[in-house]
């Protein structure tokens, strides 16, 4: 059977999420995969260009329709005492229906993270909250794992949203571990790489130069790799970040894992800037979301390119049929 269709929450309605939603769907309205936005119907038919929308009540009413009409779980602002909790709500809503089956997966188009702060959310981003709403699947697992997929790179994060000066201090055997596990299991199962290889980051220059330039390598890093061999992974490392990411090098490896935000993410923007996706591992439900921010500079300009939801979109409806397979 064919997995239902997607959930997608709308994220920040005055950011570029509404309008790239509604180019996306224009996108894929004829070749699918089909989905269900989560959000406020009349803040997606006041975007510029504008869509047809068909008010649905769950995802399986989306597929009928998708074609025809962008399929829409209205649940409007207005109904929340603060749009940061209408915001908050639609990702829940859409979690819990991929939690319960009844949509094939999740996409999220982008939130900011200041607002939802200030309204009290608790958690640093979307990944830390999934992770509450669906606890991993894997018993080995101790949280979800941040993947980021571009061209032919895929990188994994050990820290994600950290400042830089905590990243040492959240290092640890363990973590490394879990994060290897979790992102080999992914990537046989969701991704159909059947050895997977991995390629472990060091945290400093040069891999810390022998210990010269720093010993997290020795004393945290190389252990891991080598508790992950003794479990049958593939890993190898630590190397120096630097050379890790040229046309060559990745050849060598199916993904790396990285010990921090930037030094994932940058190699990732600079090869594939508007095709990029984030996508959660380790949870019982697929999630994806576009590898970009709200844009409130360029929100209501009909500027915003969707290409990196337009590709998150169609890997959570790659991956969901992995699944169902």
């Amino acid at each position: 059977m064919a997995p239902a269709p997607l959930a997608l929450s709308l994220g920040d309605p005055a950011g570029i999420g509404p309008e790239i939603v509604v180019k996306a769907w224009r996108a894929l309205r004829q070749t699918g995969p089909a989905f269900m936005v989560v959000g406020d119907a009349q803040v997606i038919a006041a975007t510029d260009g504008g869509a047809a929308i068909h008010l649905v009540a769950g995802p399986g009413e989306a597929a009928e329709a998708f074609a025809g009409a962008l399929p829409v779980l209205d649940l409007p602002v207005s109904s929340a005492p603060h749009p940061a909790e209408a915001i908050i709500g639609w990702i829940e809503t859409a979690a819990r229906l991929a939690l319960s089956g009844k949509a094939g997966g999740l996409v999220t188009a982008p939130i900011a993270k200041g607002p939802l702060y200030a309204a009290g959310f608790a958690f640093p981003g979307h990944t830390e909250f999934l992770g509450q709403i669906a606890p991993a699947s894997d018993p080995a697992a101790r949280g979800p794992i941040m993947m980021l997929t571009a061209a032919d790179l895929r990188v994994a994060l050990v820290t994600i949203h950290e400042p830089l000066a905590r990243v040492p201090g959240l290092l640890s055997e363990g973590a490394i571990v879990n994060a290897g596990l979790v992102t080999a299991r992914s990537l046989g199962r969701d991704f159909g790489v059947d050895h997977p290889r991995l390629a472990v980051c060091g945290l400093n220059p040069h891999a810390g130069e022998d210990g010269a330039l720093g010993g997290e390598e020795e004393a945290i890093i190389a252990p891991a790799v080598r508790a992950l061999r003794a479990l049958g992974v593939d890993a190898t490392g630590p190397y120096p970040a630097d050379s890790l990411f040229h046309a060559e090098a990745r050849t060598r490896y199916d993904a790396v894992l990285c010990m921090y935000h930037d030094q994932a993410l940058i190699p990732v923007k600079m090869l594939d800037f508007w095709g990029g996706v984030n996508v959660t591992l380790g949870l019982p439900i697929v999630r994806t979301s576009p590898d970009h921010g709200v844009a409130y500079d360029i929100a209501g300009s009909g500027k915003a390119r969707p290409d990196s939801l337009i590709a998150a979109i169609r890997l959570a409806a790659d991956i969901a049929r992995r699944r169902a397979a």
